[in-house]
């Protein structure tokens, strides 16, 4: 019988991802061929993988029985504790029957772009873990959070298992990944320091009581994170409601080396509503067909962008303009 290779992108993260130990096979649709196969696996401080059980005693049981089991005292000067971390394997499920193929695959590997798309597929099973289990406090992952990156091809039970007959590691030189500006849909570039002008003085004057937060800004960030991730429908609902809760508080700080970015942001407004009116109605009509899988019409995902990003602008401006004040 001909040999069956897989290719994979392997990462592996400091903490435990939510989702348990274990295969997950995604599809598209329930009736779709299958996309990718992600495995799951829960390494100890050494790096080897634990049993299911030691696995589950990790993550598992409430928060305050294990904190009270483990009450001790402790010297004044402890050793770092040692840390398990994961190990995701993301798998392309369409085999190949030559190793010349894989070989010919990882030699031109386009490193961000498979990189970029085994952290989305990632993501979709983290997202789906977090509805599922109603945990807010599970969250999506970065290539820059990795501890090891891999691409590499071995045959099937083998990858599975998180092992490989030739693999090398990447290096990951960008920042967090986010979606192109309009007109480049679906590709992703790293973000340089622009993205956040001079984070820690701006840390320490919010811890220092010199400055505040608004509101808008963490719904802000939970819209980037969910258009970055592939998720545009919630991605519109929260950009509806940060666009009305910004231009309330940038409104009151009566900033006019703001007023034309406003004005910007007024005009657009009305296009980011009906992105969300758009986004409700294509929920609705999923839940009356009783599916909830089917693809609707797309939204408009440039417009949700461009809007996002020129809010994203406005919030940077009015960061920057404080700091030099």
């Amino acid at each position: 019988m001909p040999q069956q290779l897989f290719v994979f992108i392997q990462l592996e993260f400091p903490w435990a991802l939510g989702p348990a130990d274990g295969r997950y096979l995604l599809r598209r649709d329930g009736g779709s061929e299958p996309q990718s196969v992600v495995v799951l696996g829960t390494l100890d401080a050494s790096g080897r993988q634990l049993r299911d059980d030691a696995a589950g005693a990790l993550s598992g049981g409430s928060l305050l029985r294990r904190l009270r089991a483990g009450s001790r005292t402790v010297e004044p000067e402890p050793e770092p504790a040692p840390v398990s971390s994961t190990r995701a394997t993301v798998i392309d499920p369409v085999s190949l029957p030559a190793e010349s193929q894989a070989r010919a695959w990882l030699a031109d590997l386009d490193a961000e772009r498979e990189v970029g798309a085994a952290v989305a597929t990632l993501n979709r099973v983290i997202h789906s873990h977090r509805v599922a289990a109603a945990d807010p406090y599970v969250h999506d992952v970065s290539p820059v959070q990795a501890l090891a990156i891999r691409a590499g091809w071995g045959e099937g039970e083998q990858v599975a298992d998180g092992r490989w007959l030739h693999a090398r590691a990447l290096t990951w030189t960008g920042a967090p990944t986010r979606r192109r500006s309009a007109g480049a849909r679906g590709g992703r570039v790293g973000r340089d320091r622009s993205w956040a002008l001079r984070p820690q003085e701006r840390l320490a004057a919010l811890l220092g009581g010199r400055a505040r937060t608004l509101l808008c800004e963490e719904i802000v960030l939970r819209a980037r994170e969910d258009l970055d991730q592939e998720r545009p429908e919630q991605a519109a609902l929260e950009l509806e409601r940060a666009f009305a809760t910004a231009l309330a508080e940038l409104r009151g700080e009566q900033r006019q080396d703001l007023a034309i970015r406003l004005a910007e942001l007024e005009q657009l407004q009305a296009g980011v509503q009906e992105l969300a009116a758009a986004a409700l109605a294509q929920a609705a009509r999923r839940a009356a067909r009783g599916a909830g899988l089917e693809q609707g019409e797309a939204l408009d995902e440039e417009l949700l962008a461009h809007a996002l990003e020129r809010l994203e602008a406005t919030l940077r401006a009015r960061t920057a303009a404080a700091a030099d004040a």
